[in-house]
Parts: C-alpha cells; sequence; structure tokens
C-alpha cells in the first residue's frame, strides 16, 4: 500500500474521504493497525496514563514519547505517524526545535502540539525547518490544571469564537492538521468547514473530517474508565484485528461516532 503523507491527508479532506487514527505506543501493535490499513498513528502523551497508570499526561518526558515513537515507527510500512510534543518540551522556541529533532530523528512524519494564539512562532518556525505541525484545541490535557479538569470546551458563544479564531490562526502560522477534542458537534462541524486542513475529532462530532481515539479506549482495556466519546469495538468482534478493521470502517462510512458519542 502507498505511504500516507501530508499531502495524502491534504486529499482526503478534499475528497471528502474520512481519515482513520488510532494511538499506539509499540511496533506489534503498530503493525496490525497498519496491516488494517489505519491512516494516521499517534504516539500520545496518553501513555502517561494507559502505560504508566498515572491520573494525567503531564509525567510524561521527550525520551519517552522518542522511545516509543521509534517503536512504532519500525512496525509502520503505510500509516503516517505523528508524535505528541509533551508537556513543557515546546516552553520555548530553541526547546521546541530540540525537543522536534528528537522526535523526527526517531521516525515521526509529524509533531503535535497542544495550544493556540501562543503557539504561533513556535509553529511557524518549526515549519520553516522542516518540521511538520499538528495543533490540537478544545480540551488539552496537558492544561488540566488551568482548565479544571477534563471539561468540555466551547460551549459557550465567546469560547466558540475564540475557538475558531485559533483554529485559522494555527492554520496560517502553517499547520497541517488539527486535532479537535471534546468540543460541542456544532462547533467542530463549523471549524472543520472553515479551513483547508484536515480535523480530526475525538468527542467533537461526526461533521470533522476524520476520527481517533486511544487504543486502548476502543478496546475496551482502559484501566480508568471509558470516556463518553469512545466505543469498545473489542466487545462486538471478540478479535482484535476484527475490532480494529471495524473502527476503521465505521470512521470511513460515517457511522462513527453516533449521536451518543458527542457533545451538544
Amino acid at each position: 500500500m502507498k505511504k500516507i503523507t501530508v499531502s495524502s491527508l491534504l486529499k482526503m479532506k478534499a475528497e471528502r474521504q474520512k481519515i482513520a487514527a488510532l494511538t499506539a505506543y509499540d511496533a506489534s501493535f503498530a503493525k496490525l493497525f497498519d496491516e488494517q490499513n489505519i491512516d494516521v498513528l499517534l504516539i500520545g502523551d496518553s501513555l502517561g496514563m494507559v502505560l504508566k497508570g498515572e491520573d494525567s499526561t503531564l509525567g510524561v518526558t521527550i525520551a519517552e514519547i522518542a522511545y516509543h515513537t521509534q517503536c512504532v515507527s519500525n512496525g509502520v510500512e503505510r500509516a503516517f505517524v505523528i508524535a505528541d510534543m509533551p508537556f513543557m518540551s515546546y516552553a520555548n522556541e530553541q526547546q521546541a526545535y530540540e525537543s522536534a529533532s528528537q522526535l523526527m530523528r526517531a521516525g515521526a512524519s509529524m509533531v503535535k502540539v497542544e495550544g493556540g494564539e501562543w503557539l504561533l512562532s513556535t509553529i511557524s518556525g518549526l515549519v520553516e525547518r522542516s518540521v511538520p505541525v499538528c495543533g490540537h484545541l478544545g480540551l488539552t490535557p496537558q492544561s488540566v490544571n488551568v482548565l479544571g479538569g477534563f471539561k468540555v470546551q466551547g460551549r459557550s458563544d465567546e469560547q466558540a469564537d475564540a475557538l475558531l479564531k485559533a483554529a485559522l490562526a494555527l492554520q496560517a502560522a502553517g499547520v497541517q492538521l488539527l486535532v479537535l477534542e471534546c468540543v460541542p458537534s456544532s462547533l467542530a462541524k463549523q471549524i472543520s468547514a472553515a479551513l483547508q486542513i484536515p480535523v480530526i475529532g475525538i468527542g467533537a462530532g461526526v461533521d470533522t473530517d476524520g476520527q481517533i481515539l486511544v487504543m486502548h479506549d476502543m478496546l475496551g482495556i482502559s484501566a480508568n474508565y471509558m470516556p463518553k466519546f469512545s466505543k469498545n469495538f473489542l466487545t462486538q468482534t471478540g478479535d482484535i484485528r476484527s475490532a480494529v478493521s471495524s473502527y476503521i470502517e465505521d470512521v470511513k462510512s460515517n457511522t462513527f461516532p453516533g449521536s451518543e458519542h458527542w457533545f451538544n
């Protein structure tokens, strides 16, 4: 199968083909997901919660993400690989460049950062230095202490306008992909329509350009709880490969997420 690239993802948006994405943390699962034709794999700082058993993503280091990125990239032939920049690994531009270089050398094709307009110059600098960037707006887990917990974002008109403005600014700065997490489905639809780049939703309704889930949630094996926006695909198939295939098929056919998985 042909390798997925940034150009492939942009073409998928233009042709209204849904993008299916999952997190991955090791070569074995990455290979399994890749064989089922997943489009995007994210080495998420969610590993702090699902692998390390912590109650947030804040304890994850750049070295840990780089290690797992190398593991995932070793198992992938087709999928596009994105690596999270963890908490305080891009607090200033020079630190962001150094962190991104570690992840790109480990095998990432793109790095992901959380935040809005304060990141614009950092994003521009990364793109100028040949580092593709994915943005992340809405519920940004690295800001959990500022947000006061894992809460839906963008419910008021003021918050919605600010998120749309931030999304457009990130695109102008050079991001080529955007993750929207835990925002009302109507706002996610508006932002997806306003942007030329693909928007990948998680808890953002069915009208984004694609969907991403934490692999442990998709398989129903998360240690803590099952988020409202997730679905256990393993329980309905009984086989991991079939569960992944079913998830991809449901994303592509626009049957996942259902209305029970998003926020109004």
